[in-house]
């Protein structure tokens, strides 16, 4: 699959600026991040961006599989394979609710029957805060993607799938975690597929901040496809650190597929470049 874009959750602002209830924004993804990921479950955040700010995020993914899940959820051994992904996210607030994103970027891999190189997926999409407080906020996402020349779903060749039609709700809230500053996020998306099964994701995520530069993340990508007998389903769990310096953030982690179905059992280092503008 596509990696996952990058989920963006209360954010991380510069060393003077305050966030929802005192709390920093913190930067997520993603990412979905994704996002992220080859899988292509997650989206930005749920909270806007700032109208006029604009964040761009540069992110490397690798995965690699020597075993994938069977239709019945049993692990087997297959081939080798990999896949790697170098992608650019950005979003830019239109107003005080409407957020517009897109992402672009490069893909590679091969596999004992093919290898690949070219344009990943092309997205473009806006996100709408449709309800909104000092700790809470329910946003819906509306995109479209241009599927790229590598693997846009895990289960799938490479180069199979044409474009995709995306609606994702979006719900989170701010909080505090053994006294640090916290946030919790559910995406739930429904996704058109043109030459891929139609396909439902669920992606959850926990931030907590346990001190002013540093904000850890653990995020849960688990989808289905619409893919009649043999019906394609994944679980995968993203744990990753970020450390700002300045207006920059760089970030470092590793996704690891938990569970799944008719998919494979993939995992592999995630790395991202963050810059507020």
């Amino acid at each position: 699959m596509a990696a996952p874009a990058p989920s963006i959750s209360p954010r991380m602002g510069g060393p003077d600026k305050p966030g929802h209830d005192g709390l920093r924004v913190a930067l997520l993804s993603g990412p979905a991040l994704a996002a992220v990921l080859f899988c292509g479950e997650a989206t930005a955040g749920a909270w806007p961006a700032e109208a006029g700010e604009t964040l761009a995020i540069l992110k490397y993914e690798r995965s690699g599989a020597d075993a994938a899940f069977e239709a019945d959820g049993s692990r087997a051994a297959m081939p080798q394979r990999s896949d790697e992904s170098v992608s650019l996210y950005v979003e830019r607030g239109l107003t005080e609710r409407l957020t517009l994103q897109a992402s672009a970027g490069w893909t590679r891999g091969e596999d004992v029957f093919v290898s690949y190189e070219g344009r990943g997926p092309i997205e473009l999409g806006l996100r709408y805060a449709a309800f909104r407080t000092d700790r809470s906020v329910v946003s819906l996402y509306l995109g479209a993607a241009l599927a790229g020349e590598g693997r846009n779903a895990g289960y799938a060749a490479p180069g199979a799938g044409e474009t995709d039609l995306e609606a994702r709700l979006l719900a989170g809230r701010s909080a505090a975690l053994l006294g640090r500053p916290a946030f919790v996020e559910v995406q739930l998306a429904r996704l058109d597929r043109s030459g891929l099964p139609d396909e439902t994701r669920l992606d959850l995520t926990l931030g907590v901040e346990p001190s002013p530069r540093w904000l850890l993340l653990a995020q849960t990508y688990a989808g289905q496809a619409d893919d009649g007998a043999s019906v394609a389903a994944w679980i995968k769990l993203e744990v990753s650190a970020v450390r700002r310096f300045g207006d920059w953030r760089l970030q470092a982690g590793w996704r690891q597929s938990l569970a799944g179905r008719s998919s494979p059992a993939e995992g592999g280092p995630v790395f991202a470049l963050w810059r507020a503008f």
